[in-house]
């Protein structure tokens, strides 16, 4: 696998067709274009691409932003093809990504994903060591995405601090197929869950638990969920997007994530800012 920055049209013209490939044709308007590409390139934005053979396999695309002053790189895309998901392409795209931008002088990497994704949040908080302090209800709302199914587009924004201990031990920890350090020591359950099928549904909430760290569990499956039972779907967006702007309105922080794969569910870690 041939990992490279990509900042000519024929290669952006490829990424825009995997946009395309991954999140629908009929989104096509919700698509970054292979002109945004190519200015993002020559504005600081980066653009790499996985090549297997002279065939794309993925991309990660981000443009330069503003915080407090500071620049750092808004990490907005990244796209994975579905016979090279669970084969560790999407963190090698992200250390790369991480690579480049202190190569190019910046710290700090922040992007949005779904917390409903048990798989994203394994590779976020795990493989990559982000943390996460804010969540946007709908954060791309009316997205035409046959991937978004009828739930609001809710997302978590996270902190990826490129040279931090956290995130240089977690890298470390993957590159030596080590366990990582947890946070999850002592976390208190703030919901309960039932079976549901192949599924588990949401059994009660209590926000009103006040520990220095709280578990809050979701589900695996979230995208075949959306496709095959909309209303459990919309359930679990409804509780989880409470849990998550009431604990983080509290002064918590979303640190880690612990899967549970045999039992098809996660837990979320939050702790005291």
């Amino acid at each position: 696998m041939d990992i490279r920055t990509l900042a000519s049209a024929d290669e952006l013209r490829q990424v825009y067709e995997l946009e395309l490939e991954i999140w629908g044709r009929e989104s096509a308007e919700d698509r970054v274009s292979v002109l945004m590409l190519l200015v993002s390139t020559r504005i600081g934005g980066l653009v790499a691409g996985a090549f297997d053979g002279g065939r794309l396999a993925g991309f990660v695309y981000g443009l330069p932003g503003i915080r407090d002053g500071r620049p750092y790189l808004w990490s907005h895309m990244m796209g994975v093809r579905p016979e090279y998901r669970n084969s560790g392409l999407g963190h090698r795209l992200k250390v790369e990504q991480r690579r480049l931008a202190m190569a190019a002088g910046l710290d700090l990497i922040a992007w949005t994903y779904d917390p409903l994704q048990a798989m994203n949040a394994h590779l976020n908080f795990v493989k990559l060591g982000v943390v996460a302090r804010e969540y946007h209800p709908d954060a791309y709302p009316g997205s035409a995405s046959p991937l978004h199914a009828g739930t609001a587009t809710d997302r978590l924004v996270v902190d990826w601090r490129l040279s931090s201990d956290r995130v240089t031990d977690r890298l470390a920890r993957v590159e030596r197929h080590e366990p990582p350090r947890r946070d999850a020591a002592a976390a208190v359950p703030i919901n309960r869950v039932r079976a549901a099928g192949e599924w588990i549904a949401p059994a009660g909430l209590d926000l009103s638990i006040d520990a220095p760290r709280l578990a809050l569990t979701i589900p695996m499956g979230f995208t075949e969920m959306q496709q095959r039972d909309l209303p459990l779907a919309r359930e679990w967006r409804s509780v989880t997007r409470e849990a998550f702007t009431t604990s983080l309105a509290r002064g918590y922080e979303v640190t880690d994530f612990v899967l549970h794969r045999e039992q098809c569910r996660g837990d979320y870690v939050l702790a005291r800012a």
